[in-house]
């Protein structure tokens, strides 16, 4: 399955968080929180304004980003997860 984002929003596919703390303490499955980090692997045309004149995204494709913990609609696509969100969910640009 192909997906494509329309207007501000964005397919972000999460980062892998790390099984082992600093210390080597190993992290079971249950107690690791969803990661807040991810890249860019889509993004779509633009906010279309009052106006009707489309307004350009800030990220693009590649991009590495923050979110909010429970920003996006999460996906499956291709045996793999992906969040949906609008380019407001995005907090920052890892640079």
């Amino acid at each position: 399955m192909k997906v494509r984002p329309l207007h501000d929003r964005v397919i972000v596919k999460r980062t892998e968080e790390t099984e082992k703390t600093k210390g080597g303490i190993i992290i079971p499955d249950t107690a690791k929180e969803k990661p807040i980090e991810g890249r860019i692997i889509a993004v779509g045309k633009g906010k279309v304004l009052e106006n009707g004149t489309i307004q350009p995204l800030e990220v693009k494709e590649g991009d590495k980003v923050l979110f909010g913990k429970y920003a996006g609609t999460e996906i499956t696509a291709n045996d793999e997860e992906y969040l949906i969100m609008r380019e407001d969910d995005i907090v920052a640009v890892v640079e």
